[in-house]
């Protein structure tokens, strides 16, 4: 799949695919994508972490899943992360397990660095949770502003070019050889050359998040992206 979006619809639209696929690598990892069975208890079992999350009925008013859910989700993260929290470190380790044909550090870098909303060094379950019911189960208009902070590398409110290069850059390091045909070198400045001039619309050099929101929202391939892992939980 990833293959034929490379060749016939820009890197764009793999930022986003790849965003949400990489998030779901990341619940395949952590064991959550497949729900067991078993009893989980009616709170938050909170004596063995450092981290201490959030109740579940902040938690579910706050995300779309439900309280089970939650439970079940917390078991799993505080299973592989026994502090409650996650560092950048445990990110780039997870993502180099599943794209060994490539170097994901740089692109685990920026992921990382959306999650930690707070940016104290850490993902704890809160900001995880608080991602994932955005990726899987947020609006169009959510998800879309997820992906522009993602973007958005240093928070200034702005993309620039180079940003966007970067996060592009970051993305074919991390698909390696795997894509076909194989990309030239060339090829993530050409594509963002071209998309970044469809979005920049007023051509100020850089593009705000209401240019990216009604860029994207205007285009068809991104907009069947958004829909693609929505099923997953």
């Amino acid at each position: 799949m990833l293959s034929a979006i490379w060749e016939t619809e820009g890197l764009q639209t793999v930022g986003i695919v790849v965003l949400v696929f990489a998030s779901i690598k990341l619940l395949h990892l952590l064991g959550l994508i497949s729900f067991s069975e078993d009893s989980v208890e009616d709170e938050l079992e909170l004596s063995t972490v450092r981290h201490r999350p959030e109740g579940l009925e902040q938690l579910e008013a706050q995300t779309s899943f439900s309280r089970k859910e939650l439970q079940i989700l917390y078991r799993g993260f505080k299973n592989e992360c026994p502090s409650g929290v996650v560092n950048e470190e445990t990110f780039k380790d997870i993502y180099a397990q599943f794209f060994p044909q490539g170097d994901a550090s740089t692109y685990a870098h920026f992921l990382f660095n959306a999650f930690d909303t707070d940016h104290n060094g850490s993902v704890s379950f809160e900001d995880f949770v608080m991602g994932l019911s955005i990726l899987l189960r947020g609006t169009i208009q959510e998800k879309l502003n997820w992906a522009f902070n993602l973007y958005d590398i240093n928070k200034d409110g702005y993309i620039t070019k180079e940003e966007m290069l970067d996060i592009m850059k970051a993305i074919y390091d991390m698909m390696g050889k795997c894509t076909y045909p194989v990309l030239r070198e060339e090829t993530p400045r050409q594509h963002v050359e071209v998309f970044f001039q469809k979005m920049d619309k007023n051509k100020d050099g850089v593009v705000t998040i209401d240019e990216f929101i009604d860029c994207c929202q205007n285009d068809e391939n991104i907009m069947r992206s958004m829909h693609l892992f929505e099923n997953v939980l």
